[in-house]
């Protein structure tokens, strides 16, 4: 898939700004759907997957609620489909948080996918 046909990255040129949100085991079928289907074939794919977004408080970009780890990121260049942010904020859910006020990852299962490289 070419990345630059994306509406993200469109968004992304636009405004300057992105957010990663780290999906989550109890979200999986939910963050396949996001990964498969086009935003500009689906416009609503967000609500169709079940969830809602807010505005992030620090950069013009969403902020997926049911997500429990979102990073706020300003872009600072975009080389060859790779975009380079800086993060300014992190959004984290309290119940992945200990006591400390840090991601416990005995509470947070995040989705991880990893390709090979090797042939």
């Amino acid at each position: 898939m070419d990345l630059g046909s994306q509406k993200t990255t469109d968004n992304i040129a636009l405004n300057k700004a992105f957010t990663v949100a780290m999906g989550d085991a109890a979200h999986v079928v939910q963050c396949d759907y996001l990964g498969l289907v086009s935003g500009r074939k689906e416009p609503d794919k967000l609500s169709r997957a079940g969830f809602t977004v807010r505005r992030s408080e620090f950069v013009n970009a969403p902020v997926i609620n049911e997500l429990p780890l979102t990073l706020e990121c300003e872009l600072i260049r975009a080389d060859g489909g790779k975009y380079f942010g800086r993060i300014v904020n992190a959004v984290a859910d309290e119940s992945i948080l200990n006591s400390d006020g840090k991601i416990d990852l005995s509470k947070f299962n995040p989705i991880t996918y990893v390709t090979s490289t090797m042939g």
